[in-house]
């Protein structure tokens, strides 16, 4: 696994992103899957894939508290590529038993709750996704938060025994944000209100100038390093 993710990264600095995903692809062929959030880089990895018709499987997790706006996008993607986005949803009994049991909101009463939270809507239905899969693609950025800065284009998840791919680590945000003005991409609208990284609409909102990129997320935990439970950092 080390020879072949040390291949693909001194492979990944002379190639273009698509080339990048079509080596990884052709690598592990139909072992090769996309999560998107329908974020500005998500959106930006999603038309190199379905642009240049790279055998790249797409795929939502919809936690059921999703923006409208998300949904909207959502939509709007599937207009503009005619290509498929697999949505895979949390389990409806995990769901029911812990609204039942404390509430709707309970992930603003402690930390230990909200991860519990994002464990079930989110951890759970991703590693559904991830079955039987070897390289998994995402939109993660070095410069999105503290706990990201060391990424690696390819790396290994020992978690999940794969290999990681984040074709956009190097990019900043004015880079995103000029490719998909440049290839009139759909985007969240709420991207031009303040927000930056949308999840769940309970557990969003905008930054204000000069806020950490991640300062929308969970808001009220006193913690620089919060993260859902998708990406471990160690």
């Amino acid at each position: 696994m080390k020879a072949i993710i040390d291949t693909l990264n001194a492979d990944a600095q002379t190639k273009k992103l698509a080339e990048i995903l079509h080596q990884a692809a052709e690598t592990f062929p139909g072992k090769i899957i996309f999560t998107t959030s329908f974020g500005l880089e998500d959106q930006v990895i999603t038309d190199i894939v379905f642009s240049n018709n790279i055998p790249i499987q797409v795929v939502t997790l919809d936690t059921g508290r999703l923006f409208k706006e998300t949904y909207k996008v959502y939509n709007k993607t599937l207009e503009k590529y005619n290509k498929p986005i697999f949505a895979f949803f949390p389990e409806t009994e995990k769901v029911e038993k812990m609204v039942s049991e404390k509430g709707p909101y309970s992930f603003y009463t402690s930390v230990e709750n909200r991860k519990e939270c994002c464990y079930i809507r989110k951890v759970i239905p991703l590693n559904r996704a991830l079955q039987n899969q070897k390289i998994w693609v995402t939109g993660i950025r070095a410069e999105q938060s503290e706990n990201r800065q060391n990424l690696h284009m390819f790396e290994y998840d020992s978690d999940r025994d794969m290999i990681k791919c984040n074709p956009l680590v190097n990019w900043t945000f004015k880079e995103v944000q000029d490719y998909i003005q440049k290839n009139n991409i759909p985007y969240n609208i709420l991207h031009d209100k303040g927000f930056v990284s949308i999840g769940c609409e309970p557990c969003t909102r905008a930054i204000q100038p000069g806020e950490d990129f991640r300062a929308g997320r969970w808001w009220w935990e006193d913690n620089s390093k919060k993260e859902c439970g998708l990406h471990t950092h160690k």
